[in-house]
């Protein structure tokens, strides 16, 4: 089954700030205003919110994707759109941002963000809310909201990097190169350009071939575990034990290789 979805018509002269494409069990989410290095707008964060609430409640979906259109990840929000904003919009604003991050998050599949080149602050919340983060050597990643004159970026990263490390992101505005964030936890694998196609294609074949329930549960278990304390961390994997064990279905995983758990 293949579906495609297209934001709303985008600023003049731009197509749609978003594309989202549904091909074989993978929803690929484009960010998709290369003209304005993929500046984060205010229909960019609804389409972004929208696209992940249509690959949430599509059954075929067993892996969502989330790259950039251009030579840029994402340089940031979109600060030209803020000029002549009331307060009131800049929250709002800023609070949209907020929910299309969440909403990425709160992805019931695995998702996977690949990073070619610049992941600027805004850049760096839609990598970062990805389970885990594909790279090419020519990506890198910054925080300099503070030296922009506003604030932002301070609650994903520390918990990913540290707090040092995230203050010295924000603090100096310096990048980090792929090789340097897969060092510090950000990045799982810096792959070449030219292999980067095959690479995606080779990941989404593993996460398309494995039980899409465990896949989910396993999420689950680690998003929240991560937030508890060892016990009830425990206790949200043998709830979700429990869970697995109801299915009718369960049997079918550990058969399939080799039975071994």
């Amino acid at each position: 089954m293949t579906a495609e979805r297209s934001a709303e018509q985008g600023e003049a002269g731009e197509d749609s700030p978003l594309l989202y494409v549904v091909t074989d069990g993978v929803a690929t989410i484009t960010l998709n205003r290369p003209h304005s290095r993929n500046a984060l707008n205010l229909a960019m964060c609804d389409e972004l919110a929208r696209a992940c609430h249509l690959a949430a409640s599509d059954s075929t979906v067993r892996l969502v994707l989330v790259r950039g259109a251009g030579p840029v990840f994402c340089a940031g929000a979109d600060l030209k759109e803020r000029k002549g904003m009331s307060e009131d919009a800049v929250r709002v604003r800023r609070l949209r941002a907020f929910a299309s991050y969440a909403a990425i998050e709160r992805l019931p599949m695995p998702s996977m963000a690949i990073v070619h080149a610049a992941a600027v602050g805004s850049g760096c919340e839609i990598a970062a809310a990805c389970d885990f983060i594909l790279a090419t050597p020519e990506a890198s990643f910054r925080t300099p909201e503070a030296l922009w004159g506003t604030v932002g970026a301070t609650q994903r990263l520390p918990r990913i990097l540290g707090k040092r490390l995230a203050k010295d992101l924000m603090f100096t505005g310096r990048a980090l190169s792929a090789a340097e964030a897969q060092v510090c936890g950000l990045v799982s694998r810096v792959v070449d350009a030219a292999d980067l196609e095959a690479s995606v294609a080779s990941i989404a074949q593993t996460i398309k071939s494995a039980p899409p329930e465990a896949m989910r549960l396993a999420k689950r278990c680690i998003d929240q575990g991560i937030e508890l304390d060892p016990r009830g961390a425990l206790a949200t994997e043998i709830l979700a034990i429990e869970e697995h064990l109801a299915r009718n279905d369960w049997r079918s995983g550990p058969a399939a290789f080799g039975g071994h758990s």
